[in-house]
């Protein structure tokens, strides 16, 4: 795995690093959902990690590596969301400043989030292109360290620890289901995974909406993501240069959901399980209901990456599937 952006020795360099700091959060099952997708499902819920999803760890996991040079600057960075919390969070436990660049329709109770944690918002057109020289002018302002949401061997090492945890939480697993968007968490939890268990199957969960990584594995080259549109605005982004070798090699399957079967999966979570997620966090399941299984002692593991919503979204989200 040398050849990729971590390793397992680095994955568990950084799991001692942030041991104490995140949530080692909960594996829950549920027979219904067991039955729906014909297999055994464990559900690995980072929707209960601090500020509601695993970016919290990848986040926490780079700035605790910050030298006190490099960390007294404070760090910057430009997300819709998750990853803008996970990094203003981990700034503020350290004691430093944290700049946040986020599109303009980012969910407001992202926005919300990220100033509660004492970071500073700064808001750009709702463009990759805005928000990169956004972020590239406030490095320049305050000379922080810039954090990319998922393109960081960092933040993929952090986002692994949650393979680190399912492997000993479940034993004998036979497939890991994760979102994909930028590929930092599928990409982890592949490198990972594999070295621990080389036979584990590795599946990405995509909506239909933003499909690049599937375009991409079908093709054997990276394809850049081009307007996306779905009700998972956690996954709009493109894989980077350090994700996408790890898809191409390790991932050995993508899935590919609509926003219905996304929203089905989301009322099913919610009214069985009673677990509240964001449409991202959904896909993985939507993933494993689609897929079959030859049978149903196939044990697998669906990877809730988050539960940021805005409440008053979920009957709207939910009428997309009723």
């Amino acid at each position: 795995m040398s050849e990729y952006a971590t390793d397992l020795s680095k994955i568990r360099d950084a799991y001692q690093r942030i041991q104490g700091i995140i949530h080692r959060t909960p594996v829950h099952t549920c027979g219904q959902l067991s039955d729906f997708a014909g297999s055994d499902i464990y559900f690995k819920c980072e929707n209960f990690q601090k500020v509601g999803a695993f970016k919290f760890r990848g986040a926490s996991n780079v700035v605790l590596s910050l030298s006190d040079t490099q960390a007294a600057s404070g760090v910057v960075t430009h997300s819709s969301g998750n990853h803008a919390q996970a990094l203003a969070l981990a700034a503020r436990q350290r004691g430093i400043p944290a700049h946040i660049v986020m599109p303009s329709n980012a969910p407001q109770v992202k926005q919300d989030a990220v100033a509660g944690y004492g970071a500073r918002v700064i808001l750009c057109e709702p463009t990759l292109d805005a928000r990169e020289s956004t972020a590239a002018e406030v490095v320049a302002e305050t000379g922080a360290a810039f954090i990319h949401p998922y393109n960081h061997s960092g933040i993929i090492s952090g986002q692994a620890t949650v393979a680190l945890e399912l492997l000993e939480q479940v034993a004998d697993l036979d497939v890991i289901i994760a979102p994909v968007g930028g590929g930092g968490l599928l990409s982890g939890i592949a490198i990972a995974a594999k070295s621990l268990k080389p036979a584990i199957r590795i599946v990405g969960a995509e909506p239909a909406g933003a499909d690049d990584a599937s375009r991409s594995k079908e093709s054997g080259k990276f394809i850049a993501q081009t307007s996306p549109a779905t009700i998972a605005d956690g996954l709009l982004t493109s894989l980077g240069d350090l994700t996408w070798p790890v898809v191409r090699d390790l991932v050995d399957e993508i899935v590919v959901v609509d926003d219905v079967q996304i929203a089905q999966a989301m009322k099913l979570l919610m009214e069985r399980a009673k677990l509240l997620i964001e449409p991202s966090g959904a896909t993985s399941f939507a993933a494993a209901v689609k897929m079959g299984f030859a049978s149903s002692d196939t044990r697998v593991a669906c990877i809730i990456s988050g539960g940021n919503i805005n409440l008053s979204r979920i009957s709207e989200l939910i009428a997309v599937f009723d």
